[in-house]
């Protein structure tokens, strides 16, 4: 059975969807998609105006699907996604005013990180799982270890997005402070759009089953 706790069910799975909707009413076939994939959980980006209407419904019509938000970057996006059901929350960046006001909503967040400055200044904030954006252009599995070696006795964990496939999937989840990636390519914008939902699924099912591999090999 997986959690209902969205980190843990993150660290279960080893990938999560990250996803840019254009239009609301795809929201429910997207959800079938992901589910019967086996993607229990989806990131939904605030970057296009369906954002907060696509995690509404999917929340509300599929329970079973862990919704969460992300590109948070104001306070009052923090509100509308919890708002709509989102049931996590991430950033590209480090605000620590979406910090205090994801902890005061009791929304489970991950700000973005990319450097030991960003670091420091997230665990200053108590916080512990980060995501690190982005992935490849700031450096690849090799620079994150780097970065967070000094923090290891905080046990943090990471979720890198931004340039990761399902090719190099297992490279960042070799790393044990890696919890889960972040996969732009399993549902990608112009497949929703052209409603290629049988390809959505079909990438779900391959990214689950190269990150369990993944998993079972880093023990």
């Amino acid at each position: 059975m997986t959690s209902r706790n969205p980190m843990i069910l993150l660290a279960q799975l080893g990938v999560v969807p990250v996803i840019a909707i254009d239009r609301a009413e795809d929201a429910i076939p997207l959800a079938d998609a992901l589910l019967e994939g086996g993607l229990a959980i989806a990131e939904i980006t605030f970057r296009t105006e369906a954002a907060r209407a696509a995690i509404a419904a999917m929340s509300e019509a599929r329970p079973e699907l862990l919704v969460g938000a992300g590109t948070l970057l104001t306070e009052a996006q923090v509100d509308a996604a919890v708002a709509a059901g989102a049931r996590f929350g991430l950033a590209p960046g480090y605000d620590p005013a979406i910090v205090a006001r994801a902890a005061g909503l009791e929304l489970p967040f991950a700000p973005g990180v990319a450097t030991p400055t960003d670091l420091t200044l997230a665990c200053a904030q108590g916080i512990r799982v980060m995501k690190f954006f982005p992935a490849v252009p700031a450096g690849g599995p090799g620079f994150l270890q780097a970065i967070a070696a000094p923090f290891a006795h905080l046990g943090l964990r990471f979720i890198p997005t931004g340039g990761v496939t399902e090719a190099t999937l297992a490279d960042w989840l070799k790393l044990k402070s890696v919890i889960a990636c972040g996969g732009t390519w399993i549902a990608r914008t112009e497949d929703i759009r052209d409603r290629r939902f049988a390809e959505i699924t079909a990438r779900a099912k391959a990214a689950v089953a190269a990150a369990a591999m993944a998993l079972e090999a880093r023990g």
